[in-house]
């Protein structure tokens, strides 16, 4: 198949004042080839449907010492694996289409590319990353914790870098924050991002829908879920998050009201924590939080043993 070059150098040249250090977005071409990017090219979402085929670019040239900030919008949990991160020599408007699959090896294994992997744990729903080129040629990553990590060194410094970004594995949707470069004068790109909204947990967790079909409290299809919710007389916020069905009795030691009775033994049983949060709800930490329920919120028509899941 004849391969396709991207054309099309994104107008990043805009600097309002010295502080300014330009406009950062992703690449809006040079993108893998399961990867969609919002309207303002600051959110790239990978298909769920593979842990790979996620490369995304940023839109110009980054400085030593600039941090390039993300922030991980949604994560599944079918794959091993999660983001990696790091630059490139290889401008993106000069990359032949479609992109290879990985950063790693496809990319590492060519001249001019430098990437490592990041621990699943770094990559959660909400957290930020930064991560930045030193002067000696290092890559470094800052987690939520503050906590500064190396991950590798020799970037070859002389020629022009891009952050490079393989959104990989779990993590599958990530927002580009800015970048900022700090120093006596802290400087950041510009046009400063109007704030995104925090992501909001999924009402129905990918590693949860396996239960919604097993669910014997719903009789619903896959063609029929719209349909009939629109029959029902439960409001949204006490629905249960799993089978979407049934009243959402059962609250969890992490505060949230979010399953029915059967969902609840469901998710304990293969899971051991919150849809929505994923706070341990092991049957020890169940019990412990029974005793602060008030009796009216507990289940009046199951068996006596599920009250002290109440």
């Amino acid at each position: 198949m004849a391969t396709r070059r991207t054309d099309v150098t994104p107008k990043v040249r805009h600097r309002c004042c010295f502080p300014c250090l330009g406009p950062l977005t992703f690449h809006p071409h040079a993108v893998g080839d399961m990867v969609t990017l919002s309207h303002t090219h600051r959110v790239a979402k990978r298909s769920t449907e593979t842990f790979r085929n996620g490369l995304v670019f940023s839109s110009r040239p980054v400085k030593l010492r600039e941090r390039v900030r993300v922030r991980v919008e949604k994560d599944v949990f079918n794959w091993h694996g999660s983001l990696r991160v790091g630059f490139t020599n290889v401008s993106p408007s000069r990359r032949a289409l479609p992109l290879p699959c990985t950063a790693i090896p496809n990319l590492t294994d060519t001249p001019g590319h430098w990437a490592a992997a990041l621990p699943e744990s770094y990559c959660r729903v909400g957290s930020q990353l930064d991560f930045w080129v030193s002067h000696d040629g290092s890559i470094y990553i800052m987690s939520n914790s503050g906590d500064k990590e190396k991950l590798l060194n020799g970037v070859d410094l002389k020629q022009p870098l891009w952050a490079l970004i393989d959104i990989y594995g779990q993590a599958y949707s990530i927002c580009l924050l800015g970048s900022e470069k700090r120093g006596l004068v802290s400087r950041k790109s510009c046009p400063a991002p109007a704030p995104a909204p925090a992501p909001e947990p999924s009402p129905t967790p990918q590693y949860i829908k396996p239960l919604l079909l097993a669910s014997k409290d719903s009789n619903l299809d896959t063609e029929s879920e719209d349909m009939s919710y629109l029959d029902l007389r439960i409001s949204e916020d006490q629905t249960c998050v799993v089978c979407m069905v049934s009243e959402a009795r059962i609250t969890l030691p992490c505060g949230h009201r979010c399953l029915c009775t059967s969902c609840n033994n469901k998710v304990l049983q293969q899971f051991g924590t919150c849809p929505l949060c994923r706070h341990d709800i092991s049957s020890s930490s169940m019990q412990r939080c029974a005793t602060s329920e008030p009796r009216h919120l507990l289940p009046q028509h199951t068996h006596a043993h599920t009250h002290t899941y109440g």
